[in-house]
This record gives structure tokens, sequence and C-alpha cells, in this order.
């Protein structure tokens, strides 16, 4: 698997990534041998040159040749190994343009529940030991937001540390509080929010920046549960068809920059991981009201969302990360912020002069009108992540009010439209790793509970989606020369769907993985 890492301030990750020249054609010299031939299968190359074949051959794990059979079973020698596909529909390996891998390993061995269920699992933990936990959604419970006062009752000699599912807001209960020195006199620091009750004390949550004051308190995981979690992440990654990721690491705002680097050896990489960038935050998220909007918020009139990082220090870090020839990523959901990001992006390029520097946006969740135009326009990667629509749809209409969430919510079609770049990935484990999900909501875009389409407009084929998932992911993190599509010359990344029918898929991505190959190797099951 390849790993391309975006440090934070970021790094991103390529789970398997080579140097070998790209070949220009469908076909090299017919007196190859080789290890492998793919047949009789609806392979869907991602390659306007050849966009389907039915056949291709594989030599030291880079793809030789793609077309019919006829041309490529002449590559085929005693030694060759001969996959008969039966009719099945083969794509291009899967790329998760943004992954928390680590993080989300971890929490694959972890219980992620409701808050009382959580803590009450681990109530007879050890006196004074940290309880951790989290994944905890308050929109699912009607939209209140938990209190300290709430799990005090049950842990009053433990500390206790519960992160919201899109890891912009926890809750503390109040022996963390008292133990990190978190009290009424408290100031909340640049970028972040103490939530305080009417009378000014403390509730127990921190969002964006403010919980830098809590986590430096929490102990370390050990370098054995990071290698296991490494491990437990890429073994789903592979059964979800994910070849390629490109991973921000541990770090969310108040998160130290350093914990990116311990988890992939600092700066010693290889042919599987890839040093590709830096990354920040502008703002935080919907679910915690601290994405930043040009109007308030609908359930808080005075509310505009969070600034997480002065304009002066954002600009400052692109221009020494793009002077060093650092790939940019920059969080921004709202609106304000995505306009915020892009203003910065193009005072940039008047400065440094305009290059091939791929500039991200990751998520751009919601855009105001003629913003989706300035992505194509100035040549700016929108990172987004369809599944996050699913959980969206209900509390973007209750905080933006449902005029404002349905002009500017996930606009994939009208960035496609502006010759935007779409790279799709899944933010894993806010949201489940599984391209195909995401594939089937970026066409269907239709939530849990509702019969229809939210804004069918924004609606996207199933050819574009595969494409956002692939090619354009790769050229997103500057991996297109080796990934993204079944081209020869590239590493030999695809995965064979249980379908045998286009058509039926086309019309509902209602496939599953059958098996994922890297390099020309089957790596799941």
């Amino acid at each position: 698997m390849n790993i391309y890492v975006a440090i934070s301030a970021t790094i991103a990750l390529a789970l398997s990534i080579f140097s070998f020249p790209l070949l220009n054609n469908f076909s090299t010299t017919t007196n190859l041998e080789a290890d492998l031939v793919v047949t009789n299968g609806v392979i869907f190359t991602g390659d306007d040159s050849l966009l389907f074949a039915d056949s291709m051959a594989i030599k030291n794990g880079r793809i030789v040749s793609v077309g019919n059979y006829s041309a490529v079973h002449q590559l085929a020698a005693d030694g060759t190994n001969v996959l008969n596909l039966q009719g099945k529909v083969v794509v291009p390996g899967f790329i998760d343009s943004h992954v928390h891998f680590i993080p989300g390993g971890l929490q694959a061995a972890s219980h992620f529940m409701e808050v009382d269920t959580v803590v009450q699992i681990y109530a007879d933990s050890k006196k004074g030991s940290w309880i951790l936990g989290g994944g905890w959604n308050n929109d699912l419970w009607g939209g209140d937001l938990p209190m300290a006062s709430w799990i005090d009752d049950i842990t009053p000699h433990n500390p206790v540390w519960l992160s919201r599912m899109d890891g912009h807001m926890g809750l503390a209960n109040s022996v963390a509080l008292q133990l990190v020195g978190i009290t009424n006199l408290s100031e909340d620091p640049n970028g972040g929010t103490i939530m305080r009750t009417s009378s000014g004390e403390p509730t127990g949550l921190l969002i964006d920046a403010a919980m830098k004051l809590i986590l430096p308190w929490i102990p370390e995981v050990s370098v054995d549960e990071r290698r296991e979690a490494l491990l437990r992440a890429s073994n789903l990654a592979l059964s979800r068809g994910v070849t390629t990721v490109v991973d921000f690491g541990r770090y969310y705002p108040g998160e130290s920059v350093q914990l990116s680097w311990e988890d992939f050896a600092g700066h010693v990489l290889s042919d599987w991981v890839y040093l590709g960038g830096v990354k920040a935050f502008a703002d935080g998220s919907l679910g915690s009201n601290s994405a930043l909007f040009h109007e308030p918020y609908a359930d808080e009139p005075h509310n505009y969302g969070l600034q997480v990082m002065e304009l002066e220090s954002l600009l400052s870090m692109t221009m020494a990360s793009d002077k060093s020839g650092l790939q940019v990523a920059i969080h921004a959901i709202g609106d304000r912020a995505n306009d915020l990001v892009l203003d910065m992006y193009k005072s940039v390029v008047v400065t440094t002069g305009k290059r091939d520097q791929r500039f991200r946006i990751e998520h751009a969740q919601h855009l105001a009108s003629g913003t989706a135009a300035r992505f194509g326009d100035q040549g700016i990667v929108a990172s987004m992540q369809p599944q996050h629509l699913l959980d969206d749809a209900d509390s973007a209409r209750k905080k933006l009010g449902v005029d404002r969430a349905e002009r500017e919510s996930y606009l994939f079609q009208s960035l496609l439209a502006n010759n935007a770049l779409l790279a799709l990935g899944s933010d894993w484990p806010v949201a489940d790793i599984n391209p195909l999900c995401a594939i089937r909501t970026a066409m269907k875009r239709i939530p849990p509970g509702w019969d229809n389409a939210w804004i069918p407009s924004e609606r996207i084929s199933l050819t574009d989606a595969l494409i956002a998932h692939t090619l354009s992911a790769a050229r997103a993190c500057f991996l297109e020369n080796d990934v993204g599509s079944l081209s020869p010359g590239k590493i030999a990344d695809f995965v064979i769907l249980s379908t045998s029918s286009w058509e039926d898929f086309a019309a509902e991505v209602s496939a599953s993985i059958e098996a994922t190959y890297v390099s020309g190797v089957q790596a799941y099951p």
C-alpha cells in the first residue's frame, strides 16, 4: 500500500511509490515476458487514450501492456501467471485523498460510542489514570452539547477526555479540568473556545485550538501500539480497495506538529512512503459550529465560526513552504474560510510567480456564490469527502438555514463544471474509509432517511466520481506518473469488483471488493 504523507502545518503518504519512467504507449516490446497477465474482464483504465480494455500485462510490479487479449497474451510465457477475471469489472486502485491513518488504526481497536456508554465501560479504570474515548456526535441525540456534569458522578477519580467525531471538539470531566488548570479565569486561546455556562464556568467542552490546553497532558501511545495501528489501518484500507492514501497524521487543532513525524520515523522515507507537503487550518468544523462563514449560524445568531490561524501566520507558512518546494494543503470548511484561503493563495502566486504548485483546500464543503469558479481559475485542488454529506445534510439545514445550505454545500458538479481538480477521500476515521460508498454518495446524494437527493444538480457521474477517486486524486498529490490509472509504465495497483456488469455498476454502485492488488501482487484477501 502506498502512503503519501502531508505534514501539519502537514505530511502526506503514498503506499507504493517508485520512480521508474512512464512509458508513452499502451504496449511495450513483445519479447518482454510478463509476470502476470490479467484477462477476460471489463477493465476501466481511467486513461482517456483507452478507457476500457479486457486484458493487461504486468512485469516487475508495473503495467507493460493494456488492450485486447490478442495483443496482450503475446507477453505470456511459461512462467507467466494468468488471472482469468471471468468477466468481472476492474478499476484502478482507489486513492483516499484525506485520511488520518494511525488515529484510524488506533480507533479501530477502541470503544467509540456515546459519551455515557464509553465512560461506564472504563469507570473501573485504575484511580488517576486517563479515560480516553470519543466518536460522539451530539446531532444524534438532538443537538444538545454534553457537559462535564454528565459524566462527573461516574468518574470521580479519573481524568476523562472524549473527542467529538470530527476531532474539532472534545469533552473533559471536572477532574481533567482541575488537573490541567482550566478555570473560569482561563482565557480562550487564539483560534479556540472554552465553552462556558452563563455564569462563566467551563462546561468541559474545548473547541479547536482550546484543545491544546489538555492534549499535552494525555499519555502518548507507544511505538508498538502505533505500529499495530498502522498494520490494522492498512489491512482495512486494502479490504476497501484503497491502495494509496494521503495521510494527514494525528494533527488536529491543539495537537503537536511533531506527532506526524514520529509516526513515520521523521525524515526517513522509502519506496512506500513519500513526503508530500504541509497542512494548516483556516477554520473548525460545521458540527462544532466553528467553521468560518460570511453570515452567522442560524442556530447561533452571534457566531460566525472560528478563524483558527491568523492570516499573517497562514501566509507566512504558505510562502515558506512553497519556497521550499512543499505542496500546501489548508483545511477550510465554511464559505468565508474558503474565500480567505483562495485570496491568500492568490497573493502567494502574485508574489512568487505561477508554477505547478497544486495548492489544495481540504474539505471545501461550503462555497459562496462564484467561489467554485475560483478553484478552476486559480488551479486549486478541491479535496472533498462525500460521506460527510450524509451526516451534514440535516445539520447544515439547521445550522445555516435551508436556503444557504442548499446554495453552497458540497458543490461537486459546480467545481467540475468550472474545471477544478476534484479529489475524493474519506477523512477516516471521521468517516468510514470506503471509496465505493463515497462514489455512490457523490452520484446519488441521498442522506439516511431521505427519499430524494440533497441538491440533485450537484450529483456527478460514475466516471467523474471514479476519476476523482483515482487519477485526479493522484494528480492532487503529484503522483499521476505512478498511480491513478491502469496505463503502461504505472504501478499495477488495481481492484477486482464483484460485478460483471458495467451498466449495473454505473446505475447503483452496488458492487463489493473481491480482490485488491498492489504492484501486481494480491494484497487482499
